[in-house]
């Protein structure tokens, strides 16, 4: 990737750090960090943190510097400090003004070693950079156990005096609000949840503060889809419904494996495509229909279908079961959803379901618009054999129009006549039944 032009040697930057760093973050930057981000990144990480004894209060270093320090073009010094920003070692803030812009580094302390192999992400990416052996080693000097003098019997505050006691300690504050700070509002748990309450298993005591982390590390690490990471879960649950950290890992490696036919996990800087072109823009309702499917999930395609009444416990079960079953992507699970309701007057069949989700299955489809494709094909074949069945499906589209996709356009100026609107309704009206006609298989 290009990374010239990105700064300039002449513009400025202050350093700034803002937490203490652990007594032997040299050993975690040299044993533990390096194998992930390189020399480069590791170097750059060192000289900013040592520059802050040596930079004036009111003139910003400038960029020139930092090239006669490390003795790198900017390029590079750019492409590392990228990978310090990414493994969380570094922010970075941008001032603009009208003579000359300058950047405030702000170095971020790096975990301890024995507090590097408590980082789930961060594990697993040693393991595959470094092999088992290495790794092993180095966890093993790292967090070596320590030494127990016999049983504590230490009495504790609330044996000794009588007072009352705070809501949480203040260890559990300090681990809320580093879970916090992790990107889990992102991603919704409510299907997983769901799918444990199912099962009767206590969420509570599964999808904690940490699991909820190493689970959302999981799936960034391996791109790994909900269901997939629900089968990981289901694996590794114990006896007790405790989530066995290790077998999860192994599980989600596993399905990784599986999934994208390689075992190597390494960091590598993402690669621009080489033309990037614009987003495409839906231009017939078909295109609409299809951008939707991509976006939206099937809890919600259920309740849009609905007219937006919530989707029932009983078909969200039958949905999840089937998806998790036969691996099918969140889009391709919309179209067949869609696909079958226009075929059964909208009852959601499980067992209409399963058997063309067997098929599609086979058929390997990742996308709506592979789906859809896919869909029309086999709907046109049907026919061909059951040419009864197109009144029942001529019938049965006009009650499938789900809320989201019967937007309309603005309304016309006050000067327009009810007569013009109701027109301009109809005919729409009249395309969007015929290509649903079209999507069920019928001819145009």
């Amino acid at each position: 990737m290009n990374y010239i032009g990105k700064i300039l040697p002449i513009e400025g930057y202050y350093v700034v750090v803002k937490s203490p760093l652990p007594v032997d973050y040299a050993k975690s930057l040299t044993h533990l960090y390096q194998p992930l981000i390189g020399i480069q990144a590791v170097t750059l990480y060192l000289t900013l943190l040592h520059e802050v004894e040596l930079q004036q209060k009111d003139t910003p270093q400038t960029h020139h510097t930092l090239m006669n320090y490390l003795n790198l073009p900017l390029d590079e010094i750019y492409q590392a400090r990228l990978k310090l920003e990414g493994i969380g070692l570094l922010k970075t803030f941008e001032n603009k003004s009208d003579s000359q812009n300058y950047y405030t580094y702000e170095v971020q302390s790096p975990f301890s070693p024995s507090d590097f192999f408590l980082d789930g992400m961060l594990t697993q990416l040693l393991y595959h950079h470094l092999g088992k052996d290495k790794f092993q080693l180095l966890q093993e000097h790292y967090t070596k156990p320590s030494v127990q003098k016999g049983e504590n019997i230490t009495a504790s505050f609330s044996d000794v005096f009588q007072t009352f006691q705070p809501q949480a300690p203040i260890n559990q504050v300090k681990q809320k609000k580093a879970i916090s700070s992790e990107q889990e509002a992102s991603f919704d748990f409510t299907w997983i949840e769901q799918m444990l309450r199912q099962r009767l298993v206590p969420v509570q005591r599964v999808l904690t503060g940490e699991n909820k982390r190493l689970i959302m590390q999981m799936m960034q690490l391996y791109g790994l889809e909900t269901f997939e990471i629900e089968k990981s879960l289901l694996w590794a649950l114990t006896e007790e419904n405790i989530l066995h950290v290790e077998e999860f890992k192994t599980a989600c490696h596993d399905l990784f494996k599986s999934k994208y036919k390689q075992t190597n996990i390494q960091l590598t800087e993402k690669q621009a495509s080489k033309t990037e072109a614009p987003p495409e823009k839906a231009v017939t309702k078909e295109d609409q229909l299809v951008m939707e499917l991509e976006r939206i999930s099937p809890k919600q395609l259920l309740e849009d279908l609905s007219s937006g009444n919530h989707a029932s416990d009983q078909d969200m079960k039958v949905i999840r079961e089937v998806m998790t079953t036969q691996g099918l992507p969140s889009p391709v699970m919309n179209v067949l959803i869609h696909y079958v309701l226009l075929q059964t007057n909208m009852k959601l069949s499980k067992a209409y379901l399963e058997k063309i989700a067997s098929h599609w299955s086979r058929a390997n489809l990742k996308t709506a618009k592979e789906a859809m494709a896919f869909a029309k094909r086999e709907a046109k074949n049907f026919q061909k054999g059951n040419q009864s069945a197109s009144g029942f499906r001529k019938q049965a589209s006009k009650e499938i129009i789900p809320e989201w996709f019967k937007e309309r356009k603005k309304k016309q100026p006050s000067t327009s006549t009810e007569s013009t609107i109701d027109k301009d309704k109809d005919k729409e009206q009249k395309e969007i039944e015929a290509l649903l006609r079209q999507f069920s298989g019928e001819n145009n």
